[in-house]
């Protein structure tokens, strides 16, 4: 099931593994994306932390891990093509997290109350 942060970033959690990308709205509100900054694979992060930025023409945005734990994989096909974030952000995922501590997901919001909240 898809969850969101407050900050724009979607988030499925998979056992331990939590897959992260921007959400349509925020893809929607950038405009094309050009240049996607990943994180380094086996970086500890914190939520909340700023783990990545996703840049177009007119504006950057930051992307907000939701877990605390350690980078296992990135998307390194948005290094030749970041506009798979803009055409597809729900299906384009930036980053995947292993979690440290579950109960860190306890804010995420489902779809309808993301909404709520744009």
């Amino acid at each position: 099931m898809v969850k969101y942060q407050k900050t724009h970033e979607w988030v499925i959690v998979e056992g331990d593994i939590a897959t992260v990308g921007i959400s349509a709205h925020a893809a929607e509100q950038l405009g094309e994306i050009v240049f996607v900054e990943l994180p380094e694979k086996d970086d500890t992060v914190k939520k909340g932390d700023t783990v990545s930025n996703v840049e177009s023409a007119k504006a950057v945005g930051e992307v907000v891990t939701p877990y605390s734990g350690v980078i296992v994989e990135v998307n390194e096909a948005l290094d030749d093509a970041p506009e798979n974030v803009s055409e597809n952000a729900l299906g384009t995922f930036i980053f995947k997290v292993k979690i440290s501590d579950a109960s860190e997901g306890a804010d995420l919001l489902d779809e309808a109350a993301y909404k709520a909240t744009l």
